[in-house]
């Protein structure tokens, strides 16, 4: 068998039918064979899946994503990238050739370099070396690849955000989950193809349209599910409508829809009856998911999670559950990384406790992915949007700057060559001088994973034919199994 699969003949049979026999016993056989060939994924109606770009580019190693993205960066000095010079000769000033060209949020040229106060061991036979920040994260050490060598373009964390989860650094272009939805559907006939958590003291600089579809069609932007009460506010029927008065309701609305789209052929249309039908069975599918009362109190203590308490543990529980349930892209969003010094944003306290809020978590997330055989074909990618820098930022507190040169990002699963260490930094952690990852790359290499090429998976919009990766990125060969 061959990686690139020829569908061209066969997606035009598949349009064919599904527009205009879906009704038919034709169009049942036909979605049938298509299902058991891998083109319509389990639970994927004719409608969801006339607003799904192609059929797989690849054979995919991966079929879902949990994205655990760390809001605000992480400083990666302290907790992956240990280095011996800049002990030495920390609170000596900065060579003024490493400073040349570069820009910083808040650094001043006269703060000099800053080492850790961590210690540092290696874990597993692989021998990652991770700091005393992360204890549980040794349980892992093996089932992961840390990549050292990230690199991003801007210092700022609105557009850095955006960049990371969209490709673009502003707004109005579509996130990464989005385009996996367009691109290969969901396996989830209940609930959305993207769904987004978050935790921590507050939301995510960027707001929704990290999560959002921009010009794709909406159908296939992220969901966020709120912490408490129901996981969308309206999911419960108004008092004294039924549910089958409610399934009339719907439908009859969708007809209406679908004599309005006949007409105009807007897309969005299209898009508005996706959302009324899966709201309806979400009725029944969100609340059953967020129930952790099933889960055991053994599993609940592995992930140091609580049933009803918010919290990035929990988070991680029912990411683990909308997995199970088919849901394509998962991201938990987990603030405030951004530890520039202050008395709640410094790298003493306030590293260990948000540490101890996501280190016990995201290992027990891999590890329980792995018990249950879902790890081989699920990607656990761990990261935020830059790093920090080698210099200190003195002030009430000691603490680190936005950095964009050199920052540290983790991988797990779905195809990602385990217990490895991708990339170099220089001997003081202000470049990648080794195996450099763009975010283009990264984004470049999850599709590949999914058996989206990034070349390919793109959408037509005001002229031109835009793609989650712009005009750059390349699979990352060495971390691939």
């Amino acid at each position: 068998m061959t990686d690139q699969l020829d569908y061209n003949s066969l997606v035009a049979t598949r349009r064919h039918f599904l527009r205009d026999c879906r009704l038919g016993l034709g169009g049942m056989a036909l979605g049938s064979l298509l299902q058991q060939e891998g083109v319509v994924r389990a639970g994927q109606q004719a409608e969801a899946v006339s607003g799904v770009a192609a059929p797989f580019h690849l054979l995919p190693r991966a079929k879902r994503v949990i994205f655990l993205f760390m809001a605000g960066g992480p400083s990666q000095l302290d907790l992956f990238d240990y280095k011996p010079k800049l002990q030495q000769f920390s609170g000596q000033a900065v060579p003024s050739s490493m400073l040349e060209g570069k820009r910083f949020s808040f650094l001043n040229r006269e703060d000099t370099l800053l080492g850790t106060g961590r210690k540092f061991a290696r874990y597993g036979q692989s021998g990652q070396e991770v700091s005393e920040c992360l204890p549980h994260f040794a349980r892992i050490a093996d089932d992961v690849a840390i990549v050292k060598s990230m690199t991003t373009d801007v210092f700022n964390h609105g557009p850095a955000k955006f960049l990371t989860n969209t490709g673009y650094p502003r707004l109005g272009f579509p996130s990464m989950g989005a385009w996996i939805s367009y691109g290969i559907g969901s396996e989830s006939k209940n609930l959305p193809a993207f769904i987004v958590l978050q935790s921590g003291p507050r939301g995510p600089r960027g707001g929704s349209p990290l999560w959002g579809s921009g010009f794709l069609p909406g159908q296939h932007q992220g969901v966020a599910f709120r912490a408490e009460g129901d996981p969308i506010t309206y999911l419960e029927n108004p008092a004294g409508m039924s549910r089958t008065g409610q399934h009339d309701f719907v439908s009859a609305v969708a007809d209406l829809n679908r004599t309005r789209f006949e007409v105009t052929g807007d897309p969005e249309i299209q898009t508005r009856i996706a959302s009324y039908e899966m709201a309806f069975r979400m009725q029944q599918a969100a609340p059953e998911v967020m129930d952790l009362s099933g889960e055991t109190a053994s599993t609940l203590s592995h992930y140091g999670a609580e049933r009803q308490k918010p919290s990035f543990a929990r988070n991680c529980v029912l990411a683990r559950r909308l997995v199970e349930r088919g849901v394509r892209f998962v991201q938990l969003i987990h603030t405030d990384w951004d530890h520039h010094g202050g008395p709640a944003t410094n790298l003493a306290e306030s590293l260990d406790e948000i540490c101890q809020q996501v280190d016990r978590p995201a290992a027990a997330l891999v590890t329980d992915l792995k018990q249950r055989g879902l790890l081989d074909d699920t990607l656990v990618v761990w990261g935020g949007e830059f790093g920090r820098t080698p210099q200190g930022e003195i002030r009430e507190r000691v603490g680190r700057d936005h950095h964009i040169d050199a920052y540290t990002m983790w991988l797990a699963g779905g195809g990602i060559k385990s217990g490895v260490t991708l990339g170099k930094t220089d001997e003081l952690g202000f470049r990648s001088v080794e195996d450099q990852v763009h975010v283009h790359d990264l984004q470049a290499t999850l599709l590949h994973l999914l058996g989206l090429n990034h070349l390919k998976l793109t959408h037509r919009f005001q002229g031109r034919d835009f793609r989650l990766t712009d005009v750059g990125g390349t699979v990352i060969d060495k971390l691939l199994a």
